[in-house]
């Protein structure tokens, strides 16, 4: 069987991603999506409609198409990182990552003996010989912390520096309400632009792969062009809604 795509192989070629988030607990809209041109899906696990058993089918469908499929985790708990790797993602967005400690526990229950600590016992996966699996997860699964508080803008050099941690993930909202200011996913706050713009130069000096969640499609053109290696665009669900309020619009004009 064909081996899955691989984000750490995409990154190594030297491209950037536009990747789609999935918040819809639908297998029919993780389809519809998956075929428009992202080069990456993420299903959002923890503040999306998504539970496990869902997950699974979201996985399989993107999967099917071909794109790098990704998932959001609940939380930085190794039970969660393993049951949707063992489901078939191909990366992890691990919340809430604020220091070294942390980075480390996630980063280990990503990888197998002796890189980390993750038990064997993949449901799903592309192999018809398991051992190639183990060989091929250790070197390709994708493991992306996301830094959203100011205790991880404090402990930042040190999650950088954590072996086996390939990208962090801003978001800024979270972000933004940890350094005192309202959420927003556009990140106009002077504060919050500081702290993002200070992100992408650390992430750049420990040669790890700086991600952003974005609120449009210009600001994702934006900052691919600073240099940030993925951009997320909103998610299904803001999506939706941007377009039934722009087609009203046009209708009621």
């Amino acid at each position: 069987m064909t081996e899955p795509n691989s984000l750490i192989k995409f990154w190594a070629d030297g491209k950037s991603s536009v990747n789609a988030w999935l918040a819809i607990n639908s297998p029919v809209s993780a389809e519809a999506m998956a075929k428009a041109d992202w080069d990456t899906v993420t299903i959002d696990c923890q503040h999306g409609m998504v539970d496990l058993g869902q997950a699974m089918t979201m996985i399989q469908t993107v999967a099917a198409t071909g794109k790098i499929t990704m998932c959001r985790v609940p939380w930085n708990d190794p039970v969660w990182i393993m049951k949707f790797l063992d489901a078939g993602a191909t990366g992890i967005v691990c919340p809430m990552v604020n220091n070294r400690a942390e980075a480390e526990a996630f980063v280990g229950a990503c990888r197998y003996a002796p890189d980390g600590y993750r038990s064997w016992g993949p449901v799903r996966i592309p192999f018809s010989n398991p051992p190639e699996y183990k060989v091929w997860a250790n070197k390709n699964i994708a493991t992306l912390a996301m830094i959203e508080t100011q205790e991880a803008l404090d402990n930042l050099d040190d999650i950088l520096s954590t072996p086996g941690l390939d990208a962090v993930y801003v978001g800024p909202s979270d972000l933004a309400i940890s350094l005192g200011e309202d959420p927003d996913a556009m990140a106009r706050a002077p504060k919050v632009v500081a702290a993002i713009e200070g992100i992408l130069e650390k992430a750049q000096k420990h040669s790890v792969i700086p991600c952003i969640h974005t609120g449009s499609g210009e600001m994702a053109k934006e900052y691919l062009a600073k240099g940030w290696r993925l951009t997320t665009i909103q998610n299904d669900l803001r999506l939706m809604l941007a377009g039934t309020a722009q087609a009203l619009a046009a209708a009621r004009r």
